[in-house]
């Protein structure tokens, strides 16, 4: 396993901002390809210091939905390995002098359960997810094993079931933990757009329901 604060931390947080990119992009934010596609030289010029080190405070950034100019959210890098309540105050802060109610936590080794219970104390004024590092180390949506995936709108949603007389409770489920449901920001109810190659019709949808 990488060290997340040894000499291979630039080449690791690299990746990992470059995930985390094409996950907020592939939900609907903007985000410029120069962003994506930055080389890791360029990114160590910019962020790392001669010792091959990264400033996480300088990675953070927020960004506006495509369709929703005012719909923002934060990406916020914690400089703390096992990430306690005093870090979530932090980004909660940060979140509330910007006005934000949406906002993902990445950070270097784990996070504490009293941590957790700030996400879930906080879930009626803020949308907060958490992922490791580790989990950011590869975009596993562009595995050739993994089907593109599509998630409705509601009246996309609403559409579906009532062209197939459908209740939520037949269709197929997701879980809420899958680590697709969680690059896409799935809630419980949502229903996703599964396409998969087809030798005879070229391709197939099915649909999922998350719970």
């Amino acid at each position: 396993m990488e060290n997340p604060t040894g000499p291979d931390e630039a080449a690791r947080l690299w990746k990992v901002n470059r995930t985390v990119h094409e996950l907020v992009r592939d939900r609907g934010f903007q985000v410029s390809d120069e962003e994506i596609e930055m080389d890791l030289a360029t990114f160590k010029q910019l962020y790392a210091n001669s010792g091959g080190s990264v400033d996480r405070t300088q990675i953070n950034f927020f960004t506006n939905h495509k369709n929703n100019p005012s719909d923002h959210i934060f990406i916020f890098f914690s400089e703390e390995k096992s990430v306690g309540v005093k870090t979530m105050r932090k980004l909660v802060t940060i979140m509330e002098e910007k006005s934000i109610t949406r906002g993902i936590i990445i950070f270097p080794g784990n996070m504490t359960p009293s941590a957790r219970k700030v996400i879930v104390a906080m879930s009626q004024q803020y949308q907060l997810e958490e992922f490791s590092e580790s989990d950011l180390l590869v975009n596993i949506t562009r595995h050739t094993l993994v089907p593109q995936h599509q998630k409705l709108t509601n009246e996309e949603k609403k559409t579906l079931l009532e062209k197939y007389r459908l209740k939520e409770t037949q269709l197929p489920r997701i879980q809420l933990a899958d680590p697709v449901a969680r690059y896409y920001g799935l809630k419980r109810g949502n229903v996703v757009k599964i396409i998969r190659p087809s030798e005879t019709s070229g391709r197939y949808a099915s649909y999922r329901i998350c719970f």
